[in-house]
């Protein structure tokens, strides 16, 4: 299936190194100039908003899903392409899995990481198909990486669900991985050691 839409998980700071937002813009022009469509959360703060002002700098189409009491309090983004709201987080992320063909998560907190780990386990247990990837800026994901293939060699995950996400730090092979990503074919259940 060719990918339209992508949607970015990212946080809501901008991080101390410049190199987040720089890599949030090169990812976003790159999205842009694809043709693809920006999924996100909404909001104007943060790699959120660099994320969604960089697609619409360069012409491309900005998807918006926010809770209530985020754009209640102010943080949606005011140019949007179009926006929903929702009732919660819960149903944001859904509507975010909902209007999105893959998923790429940019450098972040607790959010960033819990909707990142929420979309590879949707892939995991088969209840969607879709590739799940980090934009490694700076090696900013390289810790989830090492926990990942930690998970594997004490036998909580199979190798096949640990390498099904994708880590680069270049946007375009990044894009360039996800049009080519296959599901994995195996169940998650791992045998006992006798």
């Amino acid at each position: 299936m060719a990918l339209q839409s992508i949607a970015v998980f990212s946080g809501s700071n901008f991080g101390f190194n410049p190199a987040y937002v720089e890599g949030a813009q090169a990812l976003a022009r790159e999205i842009a100039q694809r043709g693809l469509r920006l999924v996100y959360g909404g909001s104007d703060k943060g790699l959120m908003g660099v994320m969604a002002d960089t697609v619409l700098a360069e012409g491309g189409e900005v998807v918006g899903i926010i809770t209530q009491r985020l754009f209640d309090m102010g943080h949606m983004h005011a140019r949007l392409t179009r926006h929903e709201v929702t009732v919660d987080m819960r149903s944001r992320k859904g509507r975010m899995s909902d209007c999105a063909d893959a998923f790429i998560a940019l450098p972040g907190g607790l959010g960033t990481f819990e909707e990142l780990f929420e979309a590879a386990t949707l892939t995991q247990l088969g209840e969607h198909s879709k590739a799940v990837a980090c934009l490694n800026i700076g090696g900013f994901f390289t810790p989830v990486r090492s926990l990942l293939d930690h998970a594997v060699s004490e036998g909580f995950m199979k190798a096949e669900h640990s390498d099904m996400l994708i880590f680069d730090a270049d946007p375009c092979r990044l894009l360039d991985t996800l049009e080519q990503w296959q599901a994995p074919t195996v169940n998650k259940w791992i045998e006992p050691r006798t």
